[in-house]
C-alpha cells in the first residue's frame, strides 16, 4: 500500500527504488526535493518521478538541466 507522495529514481519502473518520501502533500515533497538533487546526483540519480499513492504524477524529471 502507498501512502502519501514519493520521489522514485526516474530510470526505473514504477516499482525502482524509492528515493524521497513519503510527503503528505506535493508542496512537501517538491521542497525536499530542491534541498537534496544535489545529494541525489552525487549518489548517481539522474532524474527523477513523483507517485501519489503508487500512481504517477509527473516525471522522469532530469536534475542535470
Amino acid at each position: 500500500m502507498y501512502f502519501g507522495f514519493t520521489w522514485r529514481d526516474g530510470d526505473q519502473a514504477m516499482d525502482g527504488p524509492g528515493v524521497g518520501g513519503p510527503f503528505p502533500t506535493q508542496a512537501d515533497a517538491e521542497a525536499w526535493l530542491t534541498e537534496m538533487y544535489e545529494e541525489l546526483l552525487e549518489r548517481g540519480i539522474t532524474s527523477v518521478s513523483l507517485y501519489h499513492e503508487g500512481r504517477p504524477v509527473y516525471g522522469p524529471m532530469s536534475l542535470t538541466e
